[in-house]
């Protein structure tokens, strides 16, 4: 605030009735005050049973956080989906324990460090960290949730970078105006069947081996792990979501809903009614983490 009343040269307050309480427009505001102006991400969230099964085998979790002070410390959070394995017993319960456990070490080895003002800038060593976190989550999984699996998708988002951690086929999409990336690889046995060119993408949405992952919490003691990091643009969404909305809602419906819906809580809320309204045959969860433009919003 002081730095405001610099650039204005200290001008008086106006008369209480000549004062408007209209608020602020960071949009409007002279270029050396746009940094003033901190937007945080907007987070939603929702899940559905869906309208075929009688139990809710996901879990998710949402960390975030943000610092107004003058240290420089970015906005910070983590997000996990996790789809129980259908057929599995104690999906439900694997799945949640994913979760958990991966929080549980992340927040420990990453968000702790960033709450402190440590500067995280080594990226391969932030995917380490959360690679070791999964496994270690994965050991949980096996050791308290006995013939149970789960996919496992997480986001850890650090300022301007997002680290995904990936096991199974629950998805992360990366959404902005001019189109929707997929961030994750599917460890089922119908990707690499497309990958070999034994079949094509459209073969594979009715495969009847759709559903059978490779690949996925619980299976066996040594996971395999998919980290990456990408830039997390300005104006841009991060959507983490398990196979019951992306595997009846196309890509491209996933980016026209993202993009036009209000916020991201209603975002999430119009993207599981989609998937209902297609028959809803698998529980739906999806996350919107979305990063605002002060100078486009």
């Amino acid at each position: 605030m002081d730095s405001i009343r610099r650039f204005f040269g200290g001008r008086q307050k106006p008369p209480a009735d000549q004062a408007s309480t209209a608020p602020l427009d960071p949009t409007k505001l002279p270029e050396p005050l746009i940094d003033l102006v901190r937007q945080h991400v907007r987070v939603g969230s929702a899940q559905s049973i869906g309208r075929e099964r009688k139990s809710n085998d996901d879990a998710l979790l949402l960390i975030s956080g943000s610092v107004e002070s003058n240290d420089g410390i970015p906005d910070f959070g983590l997000y996990c989906v996790a789809d129980g394995l259908g057929g599995y017993e104690n999906g439900a319960k694997a799945s949640a324990i994913a979760v958990r456990v991966l929080a549980q070490g992340l927040t420990q080895g990453a968000l702790l460090d960033v709450l402190s003002g440590e500067s995280i800038s080594n990226l391969s060593s932030i995917e380490d960290l959360v690679t070791l976190a999964i496994q270690q989550s994965n050991r949980e999984v096996r050791a308290r949730a006995e013939g149970g699996a789960t996919t496992l998708t997480s986001a850890l988002v650090i300022g301007g970078n997002i680290t995904i951690g990936h096991v199974g086929d629950s998805r992360a999409y990366l959404v902005q105006a001019e189109g929707i990336k997929l961030l994750t690889r599917d460890h089922s046995l119908v990707q690499e069947l497309i990958e070999t060119g034994t079949i094509t993408e459209e073969q594979a949405v009715d495969h009847p081996q759709r559903n059978v992952l490779w690949n996925a919490m619980g299976k066996a003691l040594d996971v395999k792990v998919d980290a990456l990091t990408v830039q997390f643009p300005a104006g841009s969404s991060l959507v983490l979501c398990s196979d019951g909305l992306w595997g009846v809602i196309g890509d491209e419906e996933i980016k026209r809903i993202v993009l036009e819906s209000a916020s991201a809580q209603l975002a999430c809320e119009s993207l599981v009614e989609a998937a209902n309204n297609t028959g809803g045959p698998d529980n739906v969860t999806v996350i919107v983490v979305h990063k605002p433009d002060i100078r486009q919003e």
